[in-house]
């Protein structure tokens, strides 16, 4: 696994940790679900469905794959090498990239607008600087806007264990002054 994989595995997992117990259980997921959803107020009730559902995917996967001993909750040790598994973690990363980005397309035209994808990501928790970053290594249009693809491949990517110096990568480190 290459370093910057393991950092960003390390930057979700504090992201998970919504309550910040220091583990993650489906409350997180519950807390995490709930800003997200309320941060994409225009986004239609099936776009909202498809993240729930991916969400509660999400939980669902990591407690059947991790919580060997059954105490509900998943500590980072559990977490770092099976999230950045493409095998084990691949198709639960494809639906949540799918309905995330998705997400962030209410009118349904193919593109993100800078404030929603900021609001989106702020209510998973990352650092705004760090998204503003992200967003200008997508490569926005004249009019500050990303494609739905260019997103969800972008979410994928930042799971893939042997990839780096890919735009997710300006999520764990500090932006450029």
């Amino acid at each position: 696994m290459r370093d910057e994989a393991a950092k960003r595995a390390e930057l979700v997992f504090s992201l998970f940790d919504a309550n910040g117990n220091g583990v993650i259980d489906s409350d997180d997921f519950d807390l995490m679900t709930g800003r997200v959803v309320e941060a994409a107020a225009a986004s239609d009730d099936g776009a909202k469905a498809a993240i729930r559902a991916a969400f509660r995917r999400y939980w669902t996967t990591l407690a059947t794959e991790l919580d060997a001993n059954g105490d509900g909750v998943i500590t980072l040790e559990e977490f770092r090498p099976f999230v950045l598994d493409p095998e084990r973690f691949g198709p639960t990363i494809a639906e949540f990239a799918e309905a995330l980005s998705a997400l962030g397309d209410p009118d349904g035209d193919g593109l993100i607008e800078r404030p929603l994808f900021v609001s989106l990501m702020t209510a998973i928790g990352f650092e705004e600087a760090h998204i503003h970053a992200l967003f200008d290594a997508f490569g926005p249009d004249s009019e500050d806007r990303i494609t739905v693809d260019t997103w969800a491949i972008g979410i994928k990517d930042y799971y893939a264990p042997d990839m780096a110096g890919i735009p997710g990568d300006h999520l764990v480190v500090a932006p450029a002054a």
